[in-house]
């Protein structure tokens, strides 16, 4: 019996477990707030709760899309709490960076302090912390990696990032990539970051790698403006320089990189609203788990159709000698219907030059003449 109320207990607690909050996900406005809806006092004392099939949906509804068939009717209420109901003022461009390892206590250390101050804020729960967000063609939707390290990174790159979130970089002359970059905090305290680390290092390459890749996206907004037909624009990141931080240095220098992080991310997002012209919602995830090996949290695929000549490949049983039967009576038909077509029209022409202009002609056989 005792047994029986452990399994019936457990029962009962499993959903529970599986409930449980991995992260939070914030909603960034662009320009004039013309997207999401603004926050009302209910909506900050009753925390919105999201599954990664609902912030799919979300993303998809942003980029001009439908969200799944498989969207229940509470995701929808949860969509119509954070998306303005308009479907034709969607930004079409949306920016998501995940940052793994990363828990409450130091998200809400600086969430009031920086971009993320106006965005909406929902607690993620999942088990799997993982759903598909399926776009029509690729020619629809342009898909741009934040996190795809670019080959050549020289000093002269992290003194540029260290311009870009207002610090500086003091390069070492002896080896290239191990300098220090200094940052200065809020509180008026400096935090440097010492490339010659392992973990300090790999969170300095994740801001460089991240900048690099918004400018590149920057550049193909401008490219894709130019264009005839303009897809979205989903641009997605994932970082783990906070958890690199927190296991080499600490949950001291891990607080001192989120700050830089959110520093650096403020002012990239500032470079899309300004690129984009305000059309452009950001969404920041922060993972707690430090798992570097995990994939993101949304995958990306495609549901084009195809087309007949993608059919005739698939379909691989067409015989060769009926292929060109069907063309040679394709071909005949064009040619006897083209034939037809020039031997009529020659003999309208004849007859209609040698056409006497009388009363009684077919031209005037409509027009009552005084």
């Amino acid at each position: 019996m005792r047994a029986f109320y452990i399994i019936v207990v457990s029962l009962l607690l499993s959903p529970i477990s599986r409930g449980e909050a991995s992260g939070s996900v914030f909603f960034i406005d662009g320009q004039n707030n013309q997207h999401l809806r603004q926050q009302s006092s209910s909506d900050v004392h009753e925390a919105l709760v999201m599954s990664p099939g609902e912030i799919s949906a979300a993303v998809s509804v942003l980029l001009g899309f439908s969200p799944a068939a498989t969207l229940k009717a509470d995701g929808s209420s949860k969509l119509n709490r954070i998306l303005r109901p308009n479907p034709f003022e969607r930004p079409r461009t949306v920016f998501m960076l995940e940052v793994i390892g990363t828990d409450d206590a130091l998200v809400e250390a600086y969430s009031s302090q920086s971009l993320l101050g106006n965005a909406l804020r929902s607690n993620v729960v999942s088990d799997s912390y993982k759903a598909d967000i399926e776009f029509p063609d690729e020619r629809e939707a342009a898909v741009v990696s934040l996190d795809e390290p670019s080959s050549g990174m020289t000093d002269k790159d992290i003194s540029d990032l260290a311009s870009l979130i207002g610090g500086s970089y003091f390069a070492d002359n002896k080896e290239p990539l191990t300098g220090v970059l200094s940052f200065s905090l809020s509180n008026g305290d400096t935090v440097q970051f010492h490339l010659a680390k392992e973990g300090e290092r790999r969170f300095v390459m994740n801001l460089l790698v991240l900048s690099q890749n918004v400018r590149q996206a920057v550049s193909l907004h401008e490219d894709l403006v130019a264009g005839i037909e303009r897809p979205a624009e989903f641009m997605v990141g994932r970082l783990s320089g906070i958890s690199d931080l927190r296991e080499e240095s600490g949950e001291g220098k891990a607080k001192q990189g989120m700050e830089v992080l959110l520093a650096a991310l403020s002012k990239l997002f500032n470079l899309l609203q300004t690129s984009h012209q305000g059309q452009i919602v950001g969404l920041i995830v922060f993972d707690e788990r430090a798992n570097q090996e995990s994939e993101k949290m949304l995958n990306v695929v495609y549901s084009s159709r195809p087309s007949p000549r993608w059919l005739a490949e698939e379909g691989g049983a067409l015989n060769s000698t009926l292929v060109a039967k069907v063309l040679l009576v394709r071909l005949t038909l064009a040619w006897l219907t083209g034939i037809i077509l020039l031997i009529a029209t020659l003999i309208g022409i004849y007859f209609m030059v040698n056409m006497p202009l009388t009363r009684d002609t077919l031209l005037y056989s409509n027009v009552k003449l005084e």
